[in-house]
């Protein structure tokens, strides 16, 4: 075999082996995910997190479209196929039809359109309620686990203090001294549960502190509120997106249990926890779709919540990466 021949054999790739890569394809293959990307790969392996999504995707689109028309007034101010308040005694305690698919209450309201309604309620009091103890939260914890010390201490020792006291206890003190209103439900539970997100992120904080990045940013004379709110906390937020999955979920039990013991939305405005304590004598009697359909909201809505919750938690736990 001549030189040349021999330069070529060794220039061809050979048959049924690896074809020859380049650095900008070498450099695509083993390029890493984002953190992002990572968490959406590995959620959609957990097929109960997908239902869970799914879930509270319908659970959305139902809430906002009823707090759009609710706004606007249009159709009646809801999306229901009937007035939610309309009574008519002439088809009271009606069963589930091809006209009232849900059936009707003892004064022959319509079910399912009152179901609806309250997903309104339901959405607002998942989403402000978290939102103000988020607030809280996100403000106090960074503070407390970067600067340590006093700080830390005082803040820890009055999140204890919440701790301390039973939680659904606690709030029905607190809507009862304020009063019994919808308002006062979202506020109630959003000022109570700000400790839970303050020690997330103050525990977060603790290790982000310490990286080289963070040195660097104290170093090029950036600020400690700079520092904290523009480096530290955006990079200490992943499990704070799964205690709010689960907030949100555990926001709407609490108004249901408020409104079912009369001290939380008030009729005739229509929440699933007061539907329940409406109709709950009317189960015994055989009127069964009553009771039934607002359970089934309430349930299936939490579980979305808590499964989705459970699912984003195992996504972005470091420890269970292959």
């Amino acid at each position: 075999m001549t030189d040349t021949e021999s330069a070529a054999s060794f220039a061809e790739p050979q048959v049924g082996g690896p074809l020859p890569v380049g650095p900008e394809e070498a450099a695509i293959e083993v390029a890493p995910l984002g953190l992002w990307a990572d968490t959406w790969r590995r959620l959609k392996r957990n097929k109960l997190a997908l239902v869970g999504l799914a879930i509270i995707t319908v659970f959305m689109a139902v809430g906002l479209i009823e707090i759009f028309f609710w706004v606007t007034g249009l159709h009646g101010g809801y999306l229901a196929p009937y007035n939610p308040d309309a009574v008519n005694y002439a088809i009271a305690k009606s069963p589930p039809s091809m006209q009232h698919w849900f059936g009707t209450d003892y004064i022959g309201r319509d079910v399912l359109s009152r179901t609806l309604v309250a997903s309104r309620i339901s959405l607002l009091v998942g989403v402000i309620a978290v939102s103000i103890s988020l607030a809280i939260g996100l403000a106090l914890g960074p503070l407390s686990g970067y600067y340590g010390g006093a700080i830390d201490a005082i803040v820890m020792r009055i999140a204890d203090v919440f701790f301390a006291f039973p939680y659904i206890l606690f709030v029905m003190l607190l809507v009862v001294v304020l009063g019994p209103s919808f308002r006062n439900v979202f506020v109630a539970i959003g000022i109570l549960s700000w400790a839970s997100y303050a020690r997330i992120v103050r525990g977060t904080v603790l290790s982000v502190k310490t990286q080289e990045y963070i040195e660097a940013a104290k170093a090029a004379g950036a600020s400690d509120l700079r520092v904290v709110f523009g480096h530290v906390l955006p990079n200490s937020m992943a499990p704070v997106y799964v205690s709010v999955a689960m907030g949100v979920g555990g926001a709407i039990v609490t108004e249901a249990a408020l409104s079912f013991l009369g001290i939380g939305v008030q009729p005739p405005q229509a929440s699933w926890g007061n539907m329940i304590a409406d109709y709950l004598n009317y189960l015994q009697a055989g009127q069964w779709w009553m009771e039934l359909f607002p359970c089934l909201a309430l349930v299936i809505t939490v579980f979305g919540f808590i499964s989705f919750g459970n699912g984003l938690r195992d996504a972005t736990d470091p420890k269970l990466k292959e």
